[in-house]
């Protein structure tokens, strides 16, 4: 999962730069913490991730033994050069070649396609997308923390004694949806965007049309909390009805 695109995403735009070559700085309280780990995973999935993570693993370990003078960051900067399209120096192309960066880089996109179906979006997501994702969840964690359900990577290591809450709910049947009136400011960043009206979807008592969340905003129609909606159900963190309503 640390190996995957996704990861690296949300560890670039959360890590800490330092030095002359404002280099990024993998800070754990910062970019591992926070990092809302997918819930849910199908047993099938978990085992192929962890199968192409070892695999992966076992590839490099192998091509450093086999060549004392490859470094992990030679083969990545050979695979950063491929990934750009950039025509390999003579230099690189040895690094390459003995290095199996080709196979490295297999192993890699297999990862990133199987942690993208963990959490149940397309392989071919942007990286604003994914960020967007992210943060939203990173929300919704919080939100559930604050309530006492923790989602624990390892609860029978990290919390054997813990037991998630029990909610309880009574089905009055299908309510009308009750969303205040322009209370809430507009964020001005995308990611705080999504986060808001998904916020709004999850507190709603029944599915919300677009101009039914954009009533929640004070000065906002239809036409702004719209592409906010599509972009959400696209990573699977809303669902769009038949009749245009979206629904958490």
């Amino acid at each position: 999962m640390l190996s995957s695109r996704l990861h690296s995403i949300w560890s670039t735009a959360w890590g800490a730069r330092q030095g002359v070559g404002n280099d990024l700085n993998y800070n754990v309280g910062e970019c591992f913490d926070p990092f809302p780990f997918p819930v849910n995973v199908p047993e099938p999935c978990k085992a192929r991730i962890r199968a192409e993570a070892e695999a992966l693993d076992s590839l490099r370990k192998r091509v450093l033994a086999e060549h004392a003078d490859l470094t992990l960051t030679k083969l990545y900067n050979v695979l950063e050069a491929l990934r750009e399209g950039r025509a390999l120096t003579v230099a690189e192309r040895d690094i390459h070649d003995r290095g199996l960066v080709t196979l490295i880089s297999q192993h890699h996109d297999a990862i990133d396609a199987l942690v993208a179906e963990a959490y149940g979006w397309p392989a071919d997501l942007s990286d604003e997308d994914i960020l967007t994702g992210l943060v939203a969840l990173n929300k919704q964690r919080v939100a559930e923390e604050a309530k006492g359900l923790i989602r624990w990577l390892r609860p029978e290591y990290q919390a054997p004694e813990y037991k998630a809450p029990v909610t309880q709910t009574l089905d009055f049947g299908e309510a009308a949806a009750a969303v205040p009136d322009n209370v809430i400011p507009w964020p001005n960043a995308l990611p705080e965007q999504v986060s808001a009206v998904q916020q709004v979807l999850a507190t709603a008592s029944a599915p919300l049309a677009p101009q039914d969340v954009a009533r929640a905003f004070k000065g906002k129609r239809a036409a702004t909390v719209r592409p906010v909606l599509e972009a959400l159900a696209g990573i699977g963190m809303a669902r769009r009805l038949e009749d245009g309503r979206y629904a958490a």
